[in-house]
């Protein structure tokens, strides 16, 4: 007995964002040098990089603004001397 094939519409288009590229829109988290996440805002990109690092400080973390083009590094507070 054959089995009835399973035909779909369309399969849904998927938006890649190539790892080697700069986006063109938002903001993205640097890590190391290569692009990782895509934020749409700039706390929100800040926000996953402070977390990012609170728990690996030996990243370099960065958050990459594509309207302007520019980096900023995501500094880990020191702990402090009691």
């Amino acid at each position: 007995m054959k089995k009835p094939k399973l035909e779909l519409d369309e399969p849904q288009a998927r938006k890649f964002i190539r790892a080697d590229r700069a986006p063109t829109e938002g903001y993205s988290l640097v890590v190391d040098g290569h692009f990782k996440s895509h934020h749409d805002t700039v706390e929100a990109a800040e926000g996953a990089g402070m977390k990012l690092k609170n728990q690996f400080q030996m990243l370099q973390i960065q958050v990459y603004d594509s309207a302007t083009k520019t980096r900023t590094m995501i500094e880990w507070p020191a702990p402090s001397a009691a």
